[in-house]
C-alpha cells in the first residue's frame, strides 16, 4: 500500500503529462498501478484509468470528510502495488478552511503521509528553480517534497544549471523532460478533451510512458513511494443515497461528468445502474425508477440533442411518474432552450422553466455548500451537501420554478437560491460530491 503525489507550483507545469507518463511507465514494468485525482475534476481520472487499466478516483479534502478520503485512498491502495495521485493547481492552493480541509494537495500529502514529487516548468529559468523548490519544500513541515522532475528543459547545459540549484536546496533531480509539443493533449474550455474522444489514446500514453522511462530515474522515483497512512472506516453513509433502486444514468459525449465514488457508493447501497445515450436518441430505460442526467458538454451537442425526439419525449414520459435530476449540463438540457456559442437557440426537454446560454458566458468556479429547499431526487428538504461548480454557461432566463437549494461558497458567502424543482424534476449547476460531514 504505497503511493506518491505528483504536484507543481501552478497549473500548466506539466504534472498531468508527467503523472500519465509515470503511470504508463510503471505499468510497463509489470506493476499494478492505480490513480487518484486530488480535487473536483472529472476529466483527469478518465485519463488515469486508460493509463493504468484500473479505475481512478477523486480525493477532495474540502468536500469529503477525512473518513471518506481515508476509505477511498485505502480502496485504491488495496488494488495496486502503487497509487500515483495527481494534485490540482499549485501544491498549497486551497480555500480558507479548518486545518487539513482546504482542498489543497498539501493537505492530503500530510494526512496520508505521502511524499511529493514536484514538477517544475524550468523554461525561462535555471538555478532559480532550486530556490522555488527550496521554498516549497519548507513551506509546511508536515509536507515532504522528496524530489523534482524538471519539465521543458532546453539542453544538457540547462539541465546541469537546474540541478546545481536543486543541489543547493538539498533536493534530488529525478528527471529532465525536454520540450516536446508532440506530447500535448488537446484542450477545450473546461480542460482537456475527454479521454473517450481521443483516437489512439492508449498508444499515445504508451509512447508517453516510454519517453518518461528514459527521461526520469524510474527506479529512484518508485523507491520514493511511501506507505499510505489511512484508517479504514465505514464511510458509505457519507455518500448521498441513490435517487432510486434502479437508476437510469445518461452517459455519452454530452453527459460524461460522473464521480466514480458516487456511482460506487450507490451500488454499495444496493442500487442497480443502467446507462443510456441521449445523443444516440435513447430514452431512459423503462424499468428504471429514477433518472440522472450528468454534467458534460451539451453546449457542443445542442443540435443533436434538440433533434433527439425519442430521448426528449421518452424523458418527458418518464418524468410524469418518476424522479429526474440534472447536474450542470444535465440541468441545461432539462430547461426550455440552450443557446450555443454561435447564438443558435435549440429547444431542450422543457421539464424545467429556465433557459441557458453558452454564448453569454461567465465563469462560475468554486466549492459550494448546499441546503435543499425542497424534496427532490437528491434528498429531502433541509439535507446539506457539499460539491462544486465549474461552468461557463449562464441562466439567460430564470423561469418560475421553485428553487432546488440555497448555496454558500467555501468562505460562507451566501450565493442565494439556485436550480429548480418542478414536480418530480430537479436540477442545478451544482456537482454533488458528498453529504455534509
Amino acid at each position: 500500500m504505497k503511493g506518491l503525489i505528483v504536484a507543481a507550483p501552478r497549473s500548466g507545469s506539466g504534472k498531468t503529462l508527467v503523472t500519465l507518463g509515470l503511470m504508463a511507465a510503471a505499468r510497463a514494468r509489470g506493476l499494478r498501478v492505480a490513480g487518484a485525482k486530488i480535487g473536483p475534476d472529472y476529466i483527469d481520472p478518465a485519463f488515469h484509468t486508460v493509463a493504468t487499466g484500473l479505475p481512478s478516483v477523486n480525493l477532495d479534502g474540502w468536500s469529503m470528510p477525512p473518513a471518506l478520503v481515508d476509505a477511498l485512498a485505502a480502496r485504491q491502495a488495496a488494488e495496486a502495488d502503487i497509487v500515483i495521485m495527481e494534485a490540482a493547481m499549485g501544491l498549497f492552493d486551497g480555500v480558507a478552511a479548518e486545518p487539513g480541509r482546504s482542498g489543497a494537495g498539501a493537505d492530503l500529502a500530510a494526512r496520508l503521509g505521502l511524499p511529493v514529487l514536484l514538477v517544475l516548468d524550468v523554461s525561462g529559468q535555471s538555478q532559480t528553480a532550486g530556490a522555488l523548490a527550496f521554498g516549497m519544500a519548507r513551506f509546511d513541515p508536515a509536507v515532504k517534497v522528496a524530489g523534482v522532475i524538471a519539465n521543458r528543459v532546453a539542453s544538457d547545459r540547462h539541465a546541469q544549471q537546474v540541478e546545481q540549484g536543486l543541489a543547493r536546496a538539498g533536493l534530488p533531480l529525478l528527471g529532465r523532460i525536454p520540450r516536446d509539443n508532440d506530447l500535448a493533449v488537446p484542450e477545450r474550455h473546461l480542460g482537456l478533451v475527454q479521454a473517450g474522444e481521443i483516437a489512439g489514446l492508449e498508444a499515445l500514453l504508451a509512447k508517453l510512458g516510454e519517453r518518461l522511462a528514459v527521461a526520469v530515474d524510474l527506479d529512484a522515483l518508485l523507491a520514493l513511494a511511501g506507505p499510505i497512512r489511512t484508517q479504514v472506516p465505514d464511510a458509505g453513509h457519507l455518500i448521498p443515497p441513490p435517487p432510486g433502486q434502479r437508476v437510469a444514468v445518461a452517459r455519452d459525449a454530452a453527459f460524461s461528468f460522473l464521480y466514480p465514488h458516487l456511482l460506487e457508493g450507490w451500488r454499495m447501497r444496493g442500487a442497480e445502474l443502467s446507462f443510456f445515450s441521449p445523443l444516440a436518441n435513447q430514452a431512459p430505460p423503462a424499468d428504471a425508477d429514477s433518472c440522472w442526467l450528468a454534467g458534460g458538454y451539451p453546449e457542443l451537442h445542442a443540435g443533436a440533442l434538440a433533434a433527439a425526439e425519442n430521448f426528449r419525449t421518452g424523458l418527458a414520459d418518464f418524468a410524469r411518474t418518476r424522479p429526474v435530476h440534472g447536474e450542470c449540463g444535465g440541468y441545461m438540457v432539462l430547461g426550455r432552450t440552450l443557446e450555443d456559442a454561435d447564438g443558435v437557440i435549440h429547444p431542450m426537454a422543457g421539464l424545467l422553466d429556465h433557459a441557458t446560454s453558452f454564448k453569454r458566458r461567465k465563469l462560475a468556479l468554486g466549492y459550494r455548500r448546499a441546503e435543499l429547499l425542497a424534496d427532490a431526487a437528491l434528498g429531502p428538504a433541509g439535507m446539506r451537501l457539499r460539491g462544486h461548480e465549474f461552468h461557463y454557461a449562464t441562466v439567460s432566463e430564470p423561469g418560475h420554478d421553485q428553487p432546488l437549494c440555497r448555496l454558500h461558497d467555501a468562505t460562507g458567502r451566501d450565493l442565494g437560491p439556485a436550480g429548480g424543482v418542478r414536480g418530480r424534476v430537479s436540477g442545478s449547476f451544482l456537482h454533488v460530491i458528498c453529504g455534509e460531514g
